[in-house]
């Protein structure tokens, strides 16, 4: 059973040991605990209920604050709070009394910051959300989470004059789209189609990744959401890009354990967060 609560951390950060560098690192989604309050409906499996997660990412980042990017990753999960959406993004097919005079086309789709949906597009309730209760949930898991992701920016952009989130996802092999050569990617990278950070800094990580031997895109169709939006802000030196892996390449989508090609995955994954870490990403 999944422990309540208040018996856990909503979040956790990961400090780097010494002096913190110009990049940070973010987990939105890793989380596995749905609180005792979540009151789904009856009968959900497990695989439903975790279908959203991105299992094990916050563990493929974790090389980052020995090289001098904190990591903060999410402990509950999405499907009680989406960490990845603006707290704005209320369903007024779920929640009552809530004011959404227009509902994003995630929100329509039932995935807003408090899904209606699991990730495999199963209901999650048989019942309404009071407003109380979705903003009982944001108050306790979302907002905490992003006062420290903003600690963590802010003082990564005082000491260097800029600062670089890397906001790391995952994506089902079923969902990740077609490259160019027909086979399905690897890695889709999201800077808001440019607006989130310098295009010097999309094509050096574009670069690092293609590096490996892996197949990537651009922006579709993951363009970046809410932690990107809110800090790919380059004209005041903040820069953000979303990552999304594609989970067939060290994951078992079935057990949702390591797959076989875990360890050769992660050693080709460090490759790229040394460089993310370490290199001197411009102004």
């Amino acid at each position: 059973m999944t422990p309540p609560l208040a018996a856990e951390p909503t979040f956790a950060v990961t400090p780097a040991p010494g002096e913190i560098g110009r990049v940070v690192f973010a987990s939105p989604h890793s989380g596995v605990h749905r609180p005792d309050d979540m009151g789904t409906m009856g009968g959900l499996s497990i695989a439903t209920l975790r279908s959203a997660e991105d299992v094990g990412v916050d563990r493929l980042a974790a090389p980052g604050p020995l090289l001098g990017a904190p990591l903060i990753a999410g402990r509950v999960s999405r499907a009680y709070v989406d960490l990845n959406r603006s707290p704005s993004e209320l369903d007024p097919d779920l929640v009552s009394d809530c004011v959404a005079p227009d509902p994003t086309a995630k929100v329509l789709a039932g995935f807003g910051v408090i899904p209606r949906r699991a990730g495999d597009g199963t209901a999650l309730y048989d019942r309404r959300l009071s407003l109380a209760e979705a903003e009982h949930r944001l108050a306790r898991v979302h907002a905490p989470y992003h006062a420290a992701l903003a600690e963590l920016m802010q003082a990564a952009r005082a000491r260097h004059g800029v600062a670089l989130l890397i906001d790391w996802h995952s994506m089902p092999s079923r969902a990740a789209p077609a490259g160019r050569s027909g086979r399905g990617l690897d890695v889709v990278l999201g800077d808001r189609h440019g607006s989130a950070c310098r295009g010097a800094t999309t094509r050096r990580v574009r670069a690092l990744f293609d590096a490996q031997g892996w197949r990537v895109g651009l922006n579709s169709p993951y363009a970046g959401g809410y932690s990107t939006q809110t800090w790919g802000r380059p004209d005041e030196g903040f820069q953000a890009i979303q990552v999304e892996l594609n989970r067939a390449l060290y994951l078992d989508q079935r057990t949702l354990e390591p797959s076989a090609d875990y360890d050769r995955f992660a050693k080709a994954l460090d490759r790229v967060i040394t460089a993310l870490a370490t290199e001197p990403w411009a102004r």
